[in-house]
C-alpha cells in the first residue's frame, strides 16, 4: 500500500469573489509528487475548499497506475469541509452537497482516504498556490 499526503486549500478574495485553489501531494517520505494551482472564477471560500479537494484527487489519479493501492491522508484547513466529509456535520447547501457528493465518489477509487483538519499555519504551501493562482489572474 502506497501512502500519500495531500494538503489542499481554497480561497476567495471577497466571499463570494475571485477564487483559487491549491494542493500539494507528497509521498510517504514527504517528497513532493505534484501540485495543483488554479483560478476557478467567482466563488465562495467553501466552494473553493471543496474544489481543491476534487482537483487534487483527480490529479493524483493521473499520476498513479493503481488508485486502489493508495492510502491518502488529506489535510485541509477548512474545518467545515473536514467535519462534513467525516460525517460530523450535515451538508445543507445545495452547491456544497453537489461537490460533497463528487468528493465521495472520487474517494471510492482509492484504498482509503482520511480527512484531517490542520491549522492554517501548517497549510502554507497549498495557501501559496491559492494566492499564486489568484495573483496570476
Amino acid at each position: 500500500m502506497k501512502e500519500v499526503t495531500i494538503f489542499t486549500d481554497g480561497g476567495a478574495r471577497g466571499n463570494p469573489g475571485p477564487a483559487g485553489i491549491g494542493a500539494v501531494i507528497y509521498d510517504a517520505d514527504q517528497n513532493e509528487m505534484g501540485q495543483v494551482s488554479e483560478y476557478i472564477g467567482e466563488s465562495t471560500n467553501n466552494v473553493a475548499e471543496y474544489t481543491a479537494i476534487i482537483r487534487a484527487l483527480q490529479h493524483l489519479a493521473t499520476m498513479v497506475e493503481d488508485t486502489k493501492a493508495i492510502k491518502i491522508t488529506l489535510k485541509l484547513d477548512s474545518q467545515l469541509a473536514e467535519r462534513q466529509l467525516n460525517g460530523a456535520y450535515k451538508v445543507k447547501d445545495a452547491n456544497l452537497k453537489r461537490l460533497f457528493d463528487q468528493v465521495k465518489g472520487l474517494i471510492e477509487q482509492y484504498a482509503s482516504v482520511e480527512f484531517v483538519h490542520v491549522k492554517r499555519e501548517l497549510n502554507k504551501e497549498a495557501d501559496k498556490l491559492v494566492n499564486a493562482a489568484l495573483d496570476a489572474h
